[in-house]
C-alpha cells in the first residue's frame, strides 16, 4: 500500500492524470499491471498500448470500462476493460466500481484505483486494504499535528536521557529508570511512523516536513540501539534486535506500564526487582566519543570489549579509530571523574 501511494502522491504523473479525472467530474477504475493474472480477468475492451500521460488517461476515462497500465505506469496497455473477477470474493463496498476494485485487488497483487464520480474521491485498493485519498490541505493539518506531538514527546525523551545520564554519573540507575527511557523512544518512533504515512500521501508537497521530521528523529534509533546494548542482558544483536521487536509489538495500553516494559525486554537478570540497581556497559559513553556507529564497530573489534577501549591511552584509542588524537583527548577530558575509562564503571556525559 505505501508503494501504491507513493505512485498517486501529489507531484507524480498518475496523481495529475487522476486529478485531471475529478475535475472533468468523471469516474474511472484503474488497474495499475498487465501481467498475466490481470489479463486473465479483463473482457473486452481494446489494446492502446501508449505510452502514458495525463491527458490520454483523462481521456481514455470517459469510456466506461477500466484502464489498464502497465506496472511502472509508463504505459497505457488497455482501455474499456471488462473486469471478471471471483464474485465470491468478499467485498464491504456497495458501488459496481468499488465492488470490482477490491475483489481485484484481493485476488491480484497489484494497486487498484477507484475513482468515485458522484462523491469526488480516489481510494486505492491493495491487497486487503483500502486507503481513500484525502485532500492535500488537511493531511497537510494532521501532518503538522502529529509533528507537534512528536516535538513534545521527543523534548520528554531528550529530558529522561539527560536525567538517566546524570544518575549514571552518581551510579544510582534504576532499571525502573531505564526502561522509562525505552518506554519514550517508542512513543517517539510510533508518532514518527504516523507522520511518515502522511508524508507518503503528500509526495512532494510534504518536503519540508520531511526535512522537520529527520531533524527530530536525527539520532533516536542510534540511541536506543546503544541504550539496550548498555543494559539488556545478554548484549548480544540477536538479542538485541529481539528486544526491539517485543518493544515494538507491545499495545499502547501495556507500553504506558514502565514495569510491564522492563518484564518485557528482560532488562537485568531473571527475576530482576525492576527497582533495582544496574551498571551500564559503556556502550554510549564510547559512542559519544567516537561519534560514529561505524568507528564504534571498528574499536570494539580491535579492542575486543567496551572495557579494554576505554582503559587504553588516548594514542591506542585514537589510531584503532583512526580519528585524530586531539578530538579524542579532548573527549576524555570532557568525562566525569568516576566514568568509565578513568578506572570508573559508570559513563558521564561528555562535554
Amino acid at each position: 500500500m505505501t508503494e501504491a501511494l507513493m505512485a498517486v502522491a501529489p507531484g507524480q504523473q498518475l496523481r495529475a492524470g487522476l486529478d485531471r479525472i475529478l475535475l472533468a467530474d468523471r469516474g474511472a477504475l484503474i488497474v495499475v499491471g498487465d501481467g498475466p493474472a490481470v489479463l486473465a480477468i479483463c473482457s473486452g475492451g481494446f489494446l492502446v498500448d501508449a505510452e502514458y500521460s495525463p491527458q490520454r488517461l483523462s481521456e481514455l476515462a470517459k469510456m466506461d470500462g477500466a484502464l489498464i497500465l502497465a506496472a511502472d505506469g509508463s504505459r497505457i496497455a488497455r482501455a474499456n476493460v471488462h473486469l471478471v473477477p471471483d464474485p465470491s470474493i468478499p467485498t464491504g463496498e456497495t458501488g459496481t466500481r468499488h465492488r470490482t476494485a477490491e475483489r481485484v485487488a484481493r485476488s491480484i497483487d497489484v494497486p487498484v484505483i477507484s475513482v468515485s464520480e458522484d462523491f469526488s474521491t480516489i481510494a486505492v485498493y491493495r491487497g486487503n486494504e483500502r486507503h481513500q485519498l484525502r485532500p492535500i490541505a488537511d493531511v497537510i493539518d494532521r501532518a503538522n499535528q502529529a509533528l507537534a506531538t512528536l516535538e513534545r514527546y521527543k523534548h520528554r525523551l531528550d529530558g529522561a536521557a539527560s536525567q538517566l545520564l546524570a544518575r549514571e554519573i552518581g551510579e544510582d540507575v534504576s532499571t525502573r529508570e531505564v526502561a522509562g527511557v525505552l518506554q519514550r523512544a517508542e512513543m517517539v518512533r510510533r508518532i514518527a511512523e504516523e507522520v511518515e504515512s502522511y508524508l507518503v500521501e503528500l509526495g512532494d508537497d510534504g518536503r519540508m516536513l520531511q526535512l522537520q521530521l529527520e531533524e527530530l528523529m536525527g539520532g533516536v534509533d542510534d540511541e536506543r540501539r546503544m541504550l539496550l546494548r548498555d543494559y539488556l542482558r545478554p548484549a548480544r544483536a540477536p538479542y538485541l534486535d529481539e528486544a526491539l521487536d517485543r518493544l515494538a509489538g507491545m499495545a499502547t495500553s501495556e507500553l504506558s506500564d514502565v514495569g510491564r516494559v522492563a518484564r518485557e525486554l528482560g532488562l537485568g537478570d531473571e527475576g530482576f526487582d525492576v527497582d533495582s540497581r544496574v551498571v551500564p556497559r559503556g556502550y554510549r559513553v564510547l559512542a559519544r566519543l567516537l561519534a560514529s556507529p561505524s568507528v564504534l564497530e571498528r574499536v570494539l573489534e580491535h579492542f575486543g570489549s567496551v572495557e579494554e577501549a576505554l582503559r587504553s591511552s588516548d594514542e591506542e584509542l585514537a589510531s584503532a579509530a583512526g580519528l585524530p588524537l586531539g578530538d579524542v583527548a579532548r573527549g576524555r577530558r570532557g568525562r566525569a571523574p568516576g566514568s568509565l575509562g578513568e578506572g570508573g564503571s559508570v559513563p558521564a556525559r561528555h562535554g
